[in-house]
């Protein structure tokens, strides 16, 4: 365990359960991922709805940019699900082992990327969606030229969900007792 010599937070840190971390972690990376893609499609629909009344055409192809940040929200469920399944049943006198506890610590290290890395992403998509509706209304040709834009700022959030399951590969529970 800690030395006494140690400060109170690492004694607290390390006296929390994995599994309060763990978590932590999945409903950070489902709730912020969902944070995102809500933001996101505020700053598009609100853009597209205000763009419409010049351009009523642009409706339904700009709503493309919606579903790009709807995508944002199915990543972090996808994380969450998969970061579910890492839990695993640990005997009582292993809960704090050091194996235990660096499984709970990247669980949740792989949920605050995660989230944060979508919540950044819906933002970005948003605002490029955003744009995209309103130089859509003024000039039909740039809609997939901003568009290509688009499909770059959503990658971000592929980027930390590949990172979110390249770091939760560390999450293995003892088994022994």
């Amino acid at each position: 365990m800690v030395g006494s010599s140690s400060s109170s937070w690492s004694r607290a840190l390390v006296q929390i359960s994995p599994y309060t971390f763990s978590a932590i972690g999945i409903a950070v990376a489902i709730g912020v991922s969902v944070l995102g893609a809500a933001w996101g499609i505020y700053i598009t629909g609100s853009s597209l709805i205000g763009a419409a009344i010049k351009a009523p055409r642009i409706t339904s192809k700009n709503l493309i940019s919606v579903i790009f940040c709807e995508a944002v929200a199915i990543y972090g469920v996808i994380v969450a699900i998969i970061l579910q399944t890492k839990l695993e049943s640990v005997p009582a006198s292993l809960i704090y082992d050091a194996e235990s506890l660096r499984a709970g610590y990247s669980i949740f290290a792989s949920g605050i990327i995660v989230g944060f890395a979508n919540l950044v992403c819906g933002l970005c998509v948003g605002i490029i969606g955003s744009s995209c509706a309103l130089s859509d209304a003024q000039n039909s040709s740039l809609f997939v030229k901003i568009l290509v834009i688009e499909i770059f700022g959503s990658a971000l959030g592929l980027f930390g969900v590949i990172v979110g399951i390249i770091m939760s590969a560390q999450a293995t529970w003892p088994t022994k007792v």
